[in-house]
């Protein structure tokens, strides 16, 4: 299904034995979905090696960006941090705590509850993170490069609208 300016890659050879085998299915949603599952986990190892640079995991990304694009303070409750990185609040619990030993947090007491606690991001935290974010989107935007702007705008809107019933 590549067109005739694209060179094949390694997905229209996994379309094309799965309709030898099973020509019976019709395997057209594998030339966008595969391509989407492979070019996430490429992205993934290439930012975790933006983010190694940096002495950062990608969740210790996540949470410290997080906080950084909450604004001053930089700060979110322990619940808000569950919504904003996806993952459970015994994981963020444990996250928080590995952040806080490192310097790139702080607990502060709620202001809205005795028993609750708020999330500060530290000013090494801040730096931390803005480091790596300028640094990933260099990276990303060199992947880019040698696509032409209507082609990213096009591709930003098909991706929106694949996305939107997971995240609707």
């Amino acid at each position: 299904m590549s067109s005739r300016h694209d060179p094949a890659d390694d997905v229209d050879a996994i379309v094309e034995a799965w309709h030898r085998e099973r020509p019976d299915l019709d395997t057209e949603p594998l030339h966008v979905f595969s391509r989407v599952s492979r070019l996430a986990r490429l992205l993934d190892l290439d930012r975790m090696n933006a983010f190694a640079q940096h002495s950062l995991e990608g969740w210790e990304f996540d949470v410290l960006s997080a906080l950084r694009r909450a604004g001053d303070p930089y700060q979110l409750s322990p619940g808000r941090l569950v919504q904003e990185t996806l993952v459970t609040s015994g994981t963020m619990t444990n996250r928080i705590d590995r952040l806080a030993t490192k310097g790139w947090v702080a607990r502060l007491p709620s202001p809205t509850d005795r028993r609750g606690v708020i999330v500060q991001l530290t000013r090494e935290g801040q730096e931390r993170v803005d480091a790596a974010m300028a640094d990933l989107l260099t990276r990303e935007r060199e992947l880019l490069a040698s696509m032409p702007a209507d082609e990213r705008l096009a591709l930003t809107g098909a991706l929106r609208r694949l996305l939107a019933p997971f995240e609707g």
